[in-house]
């Protein structure tokens, strides 16, 4: 134990296909750049009944109790267009959705986290219904999807509307996955690769790599990463290890096509305070100086502690722990860093937020620049998905999220016109001047 005081493996594939989709024949860009739709959400639930408190006791409002109410609000997301001055290469501009969708399988196995939600709000027809709807709706280029469970249904619903599908089930158990789609007549499928990190010691998670070319513009190609993290906020260093394995083989990716730019989307568990967030953002972690248990800033996103209405108290216990929290086994940090003799985890990108870069209003978003929330249920109110993205891009817009104190309105997600309980990322993207733009090197072996 130390204590500081300071291959690919390729899954299987799954395409669907349609002969004559069912699409609008404007491009991405002026879709993106001449009509930006309106997405609204409410609710029409009845009311819970009024809670009671003793005479004795002074009362306090608890959210965790609110059920979804006929008066809820309507929820209104719109895009956002940055201030970034940076010079263009060209108009060439793709869009890029990322939505944890909540498997069928994990929304009744975990009823409690949804005891906010009526129940025909949770059940899978519905929810797919909804889901499809605001993916056509925001009409987007590229679509990254996690907690998948019912892969066939969705792909048969958005190939009508043009798009082709990729899907990777994790291994073990469980039965989610992580799916891609994307236009088939914008954009050409270069190469793909599936991670299962259990064959890396990483836990039965996977993730998706895949090259795309864009068909009116042969010269731009792109590497899209989808991935959802661990959840176990405890596991600190197998989340690090994830995310270091997927950058690492992105990096990879680009480099056999061109040194073609990257985006990494998902659900990566980790909230913007958190030691993994600045992993991220920095390329470089000294894992000694954190507890691995507090590495994803997952325990501070309670709704109850959020929105103030329950403090932590600390023990004499939860002191202890606290002197202990340096304190790393050699295998936690081979896990973490890839190397037992080393306390420093780094990645070779220069990584953005596209949400962070992009700015909004301060009442969607926090001290990092990144959405107060993407995720709420009656156990977690907070930011985990974003939108990463190497040098030679930069996002031109984003769709934005949804202010706190209409979801604490609301009461819980998924609602009405949201079928998750977790909130699509949506953000175009363009190239910039230094994306280079004869990148039509023939793949090689890695």
């Amino acid at each position: 134990m130390r204590c500081d005081a300071s291959s690919w493996l390729c899954g299987r594939h799954v395409s669907v296909t349609t002969a004559a989709p069912m699409r609008s024949a404007t491009g991405p860009s002026s879709f993106f750049l001449c009509s930006k739709p309106t997405v609204f959400c409410c609710t029409d639930a009845p009311k819970d009944s009024s809670s009671t408190c003793s005479d004795t006791a002074r009362p306090w409002y608890n959210p965790l109790k609110r059920r979804q109410s006929s008066h809820a609000p309507d929820v209104v997301r719109h895009w956002i267009q940055t201030d970034n001055q940076q010079p263009l290469s060209s108009q060439d501009r793709f869009t890029v959705a990322s939505y944890n969708i909540l498997g069928d399988r994990n929304a009744f196995a975990h009823r409690d986290m949804y005891r906010n939600v009526p129940s025909h709000y949770l059940k899978w027809d519905r929810r797919k219904r909804v889901i499809c709807d605001e993916l056509v709706q925001w009409n987007p280029d590229i679509i990254c999807l996690q907690e998948v469970d019912k892969y066939f249904e969705l792909s048969e619903i958005l190939a009508e509307v043009g798009y082709l599908g990729s899907y990777k089930r994790r291994t073990g158990d469980t039965v989610d996955g992580c799916a891609i789609f994307w236009k088939a007549d914008n954009f050409q499928l270069l190469e793909e690769h599936s991670i299962e990190f259990k064959g890396y010691g990483l836990r039965d998670n996977v993730a998706q790599l895949s090259v795309f070319e864009m068909q009116k513009a042969e010269s731009r190609r792109f590497v899209i990463g989808n991935i959802h993290v661990l959840y176990n906020p405890s596991r600190g260093e197998v989340k690090l290890g994830q995310i270091r394995f997927l950058i690492s083989r992105a990096q990879l990716l680009s480099e056999r096509w061109g040194n073609a730019p990257i985006v990494l989307c998902g659900d990566f568990n980790s909230t913007p305070q958190s030691a993994i967030y600045k992993f991220l953002s920095t390329s470089e972690l000294n894992i000694m100086l954190y507890d691995r248990r507090e590495l994803s800033g997952q325990r501070d996103c309670h709704p109850a502690q959020v929105l103030g209405v329950k403090q932590e108290i600390s023990s004499p216990l939860t002191l202890i722990d606290g002197l202990l929290k340096h304190c790393w086994t050699d295998e936690e940090v081979r896990v973490a860093t890839g190397d037992a003799e080393s306390n420093l985890v780094v990645h070779p990108l220069k990584l953005n937020s596209s949400y962070a870069t992009v700015r909004g209003s301060t009442r969607t978003r926090g001290s990092h620049g990144e959405p107060l929330a993407t995720s709420y249920h009656s156990k977690f109110l907070g930011t985990v998905d974003y939108l990463w993205y190497s040098d030679g891009l930069v996002p031109t817009g984003v769709i934005d999220t949804v202010p706190v104190d209409i979801l604490q309105r609301i009461g819980s997600l998924p609602c009405k016109k949201v079928g998750s309980d977790h909130l699509a990322l949506v953000s175009e993207f363009a190239f910039t001047l230094d994306t280079n733009g004869d990148n039509k090197t023939t793949a090689s072996s890695i």
